[in-house]
């Protein structure tokens, strides 16, 4: 029975509140996968990186998630929710003062990947602890706030990043050890929430301690009611959820839904989008400036939409939301695939002289006067002319200087991406783990698709800087456009509505 009687009055300041801290989590994952996009420049001069050590520079956090993942669901149901997250954000504070301080490539990487077990520990856990503690009609909004933290802590990141880019010195350190104050004060805020009372009434059978925190939310009746609803589902358990439950057949549905938005939602490169933003706006024939400016744009654009998806999520419903969002960035691709291949490079006086490196601008000197409809052929003149080295160079660093792009078809594109993933893919994902999985094999289950999602990011991220270089972003935006329209037709036949029913119900629904 659901707790909708009218007379139930819920304390919605107390739940949000609750919320709101937990959420910091999110906002801390945000942040930390982030504020790399502003260092990128910084490390790889500073430790001498090739194309694929900066790819898993960059994407070892989401390595690190992996672990994350794979161990935060069984210490969750072990420990406690809360407690699972205290130690998240002392890993956050370690890896962002680490981080700050590295001096060598390999310190570096284990600072990274110490963040990246917190993020694969927040992003599993903070929206399960709040889908148990959130009443069913606010359930949506209330997980949702995980993914505002996130797009909050994102936008954080740019802002930061381009007041601290022009500083003296090494300003990549200042990037990532500013991290480390909101990780100490999401630390001592978890002290001061409760224990999930799903929680303690599945592993600890303490009831009592458990009706105190309901009561708090939504009075005695409220309390009442959902006590009653969780043993109801505890009557039904026989043991505790192993890894190999998961490929049963009554939870074909649910492992299809689940392992299908987790592949998707990074299979379409947000995270290449996020980590390399100024990179990208960069490779539009953007300065270093204005790279990081359009990056804030970015972050911002993420925040609006995640706003409105948390305003229209309990309202408009899930599926809905994945089938418009993930139409809208497969046309943002296309745009984004389209400004890129009607791109010319041009060569000229002009053009020449912005070039950093003499040795390559004397090398190309008789390159005065040609243009280029395509990198490919631009590349293929290139490298006669050069040495590998100087090549190298030319294709991360020079390449810029030449290009002529519809740099505002390119913002817009990207920001119309951004804005789609944002209403869908970004807060529905998340919002679906903590409904779809019962709670026999929660922990297990959310924990083994949350390390698949982490897997595809971590290709993804380590691919995305050779991909710029040798593909060219024609093709590489061409690419997720065809997975993003693949994601479409994948909603549109799998995904079901979880919108308004209470946890038990969702679970009667998808096992059959």
């Amino acid at each position: 029975m659901e707790p909708t009687d009218q007379t139930i009055k819920m304390n919605k300041p107390y739940t949000i509140l609750i919320s709101l801290i937990v959420a910091l989590g999110g906002f801390l994952l945000g942040f930390d996968s982030a504020v790399i996009s502003g260092a990128v420049k910084g490390i790889t001069i500073y430790f001498e990186m090739t194309e694929w050590m900066l790819g898993f520079a960059v994407g070892c956090v989401v390595f690190g998630a992996m672990a994350g993942n794979l161990v935060a669901g069984p210490l969750a149901d072990k420990f406690g929710r809360k407690n699972v997250l205290i130690v998240v954000a002392a890993l956050f504070t370690i890896s962002a003062t680490w981080s700050a301080f590295a001096t060598g490539y390999t310190e570096f990487i284990i600072a990274r990947i110490i963040g990246g077990i917190g993020i694969g520990g927040a992003i599993l856990i903070a929206p399960i602890y709040i889908a148990e503690i959130a009443p069913p009609k606010l359930r949506g909004s209330l997980v949702s706030f995980n993914q505002l933290n996130i797009v909050i802590g994102i936008s954080v990141a740019y802002f930061s990043n381009y007041f601290l880019v022009n500083m003296e010195g090494e300003s990549w350190r200042w990037m990532l050890g500013v991290e480390a104050i909101p990780a100490a004060i999401y630390f001592l805020a978890l002290w001061t929430v409760p224990r999930s009372p799903r929680w303690l009434i599945l592993k600890l059978n303490k009831v009592k301690l458990a009706q105190k925190i309901l009561q708090k939310i939504g009075g005695d009746q409220y309390a009442e009611i959902t006590i009653a609803e969780i043993q109801r589902g505890v009557a039904k358990k026989e043991q505790k959820g192993k890894l190999s439950d998961l490929f049963q057949n009554k939870y074909a549905t649910i492992m299809i839904i689940a392992l299908g938005i987790a592949f998707f939602q990074q299979i379409t490169g947000i995270n290449a989008i996020f980590y390399y933003a100024p990179t990208i706006f960069e490779q539009a024939g953007g300065s270093t400036d204005s790279s990081f400016l359009q990056a804030i744009v970015v972050g911002l654009t993420n925040l609006v939409f995640t706003l409105v998806a948390i305003w229209l999520i309990d309202k408009l419903g899930r599926k809905p939301l994945l089938l418009i969002g993930t139409t809208f960035m497969t046309i943002a691709l296309i745009m984004a695939s389209l400004a890129f291949n009607n791109a010319t490079y041009d060569f000229n006086d002009t053009t020449l002289d912005k070039m950093g490196n003499p040795e390559i601008k004397s090398a190309l000197a008789d390159l005065n006067g040609r243009s280029f409809d395509g990198q490919a052929a631009l590349f293929t003149e290139v490298e006669s002319k050069l040495n590998s080295d100087q090549f190298l160079d030319f294709k991360r660093n020079q390449i810029t200087n030449f290009i002529q792009v519809n740099a505002t078809l390119v913002l817009i594109a990207i920001l119309l991406y951004v804005a789609s993933f944002a209403i869908s893919l970004g807060p529905v994902m998340w919002t679906l783990f903590s409904e779809v999985f019962p709670s026999k094999i929660k922990g297990i289950a959310i924990s083994a698709v949350g390390f698949f999602n982490s897997l595809v990011s971590f290709s993804v991220t380590q691919v995305f800087p050779w991909e710029l270089s040798n593909l060219g972003p024609t093709v590489t935006f061409a690419i997720y456009a065809i997975l993003s329209f693949c994601a479409i037709l994948f909603v549109y036949k799998f995904v079901v509505e979880t919108k308004g029913k209470t946890l038990e119900e969702v679970e009667e629904l998808l096992i059959r």
